[in-house]
């Protein structure tokens, strides 16, 4: 089983960090105290633009959890669109070879769900299709969704999966929190969509396919880590909950759990000779260098990524693998890691081989 093409889509409203900083100073002008640390916050966290899902004007409509949400529903079928149509165009891959339909996404809720709705839009992919839309999983969910479609066309490997992820964080800034939680976040994540395709092995013969094979994954979960990262939930919408200890918890448990999935594979950690890493920040990037004792080079399209257009929670993970694909390709045989890490607090691997 194979990842034949990785489609993308950002909503068309793009602002650098600096349009971004002027905006929440004007916004929280009155009400903090130290205009001079947000603009600090901002900055730290090397993030040099990002998509918005609305032009900026309007978010002073959005003032409602319902207004948000409604938002969310409708661009991100707007996005999720044009990233699927993508991700099966490059994979060449026929429309009625798919046989599920898993969706991701932390940022918004809708039932029908987004993949059911996007069935609507998309009449190419057959009726009968499989959906799972998973809700919850944050930042791990583009890897945790290559695993889950991995899974599937393990059991079915005359079919292709698709893996769509939509996360449109701009909808969830909480403009009456100014905790440092949510300003960091405010100046850290950006909107847009990614999709992968993900085709089980007897399909990828016969259509003569090429792409980053999946070897093994391994999910880790770490007990009593609720409140390392999540969502607050109530009438406002989502509030963010990001600790401090992100990184402590990267450095503490990474390694071992990567050399202890590796070594039921038959691999060691330096056999890993390309990394797909989801870009969670500048403290959490340094954090999975110095945890797997890499150098910054290792990286650098994820930092590159985080740098462009932020962190884009489940999506972004994704949006390294595309790049990668497109333009870093590794050599042919070699071996690569997807990492990731989100709520709960938890981890995700996927062992490929270019």
């Amino acid at each position: 089983m194979l990842i034949a093409s990785v489609g993308a889509a950002f909503p068309p409203n793009y602002y650098d960090q600096d349009q971004l900083i002027a905006a929440f100073r004007d916004q929280w002008g009155e009400r903090h105290k130290n205009l001079d640390r947000i603009e600090r916050l901002h900055r730290n966290v090397l993030v040099g633009g990002r998509h918005l899902a609305l032009k900026m004007e309007e978010y002073d409509q959005a003032d409602t959890f319902g207004k948000t949400n409604d938002a969310w529903i409708r661009v991100a079928q707007q996005v999720g669109e044009q990233a699927v149509r993508e991700a099966v165009q490059r994979s060449g891959v026929p429309w009625d070879r798919f046989g599920a339909f898993l969706s991701v996404t932390v940022t918004g809720v809708a039932t029908p769900s987004i993949e059911a709705r996007l069935l609507n839009r998309i009449p190419e992919l057959p009726r009968h299709i499989k959906r799972t839309p998973i809700f919850g999983l944050g930042c791990v969910a583009g890897a945790a969704g290559i695993s889950r479609a991995a899974d599937y066309v393990r059991a079915f490997p005359d079919q292709a999966a698709l893996l769509l992820s939509v996360e449109l964080c701009s909808l969830t800034l909480q403009r009456q929190d100014l905790s440092i939680p949510n300003l960091i976040s405010s100046g850290l994540f950006g909107d847009g969509s990614a999709c992968a395709v993900v085709v089980g092995e007897r399909l990828a013969q016969d259509l003569g396919l090429s792409g980053p094979s999946v070897l093994a994954t391994r999910s880790v979960f770490y007990d009593d880590t609720e409140r390392v990262m999540g969502w607050d939930i109530g009438e406002s919408g989502f509030k963010i909950v990001l600790s401090a200890d992100v990184p402590r918890v990267v450095l503490e448990r990474l390694r071992g759990d990567v050399e202890g999935f590796l070594a039921e594979q038959g691999v060691s950690l330096d056999q890993i000779q390309s990394y797909v890493c989801h870009p969670g920040g500048p403290k959490v990037l340094l954090a999975f260098e110095e945890a797997l004792g890499i150098p910054r080079a290792a990286l650098q399209v994820t930092w590159d990524s985080l740098q462009r257009v932020g962190n884009l929670s489940s999506s972004s993970v994704l949006m390294v693998l595309r790049e990668t694909m497109a333009d870093h390709r590794p050599e042919p045989g070699s071996l690569g890691l997807m990492l990731a890490m989100g709520p709960a607090f938890c981890s995700e691997a996927v062992l490929l081989r270019w």
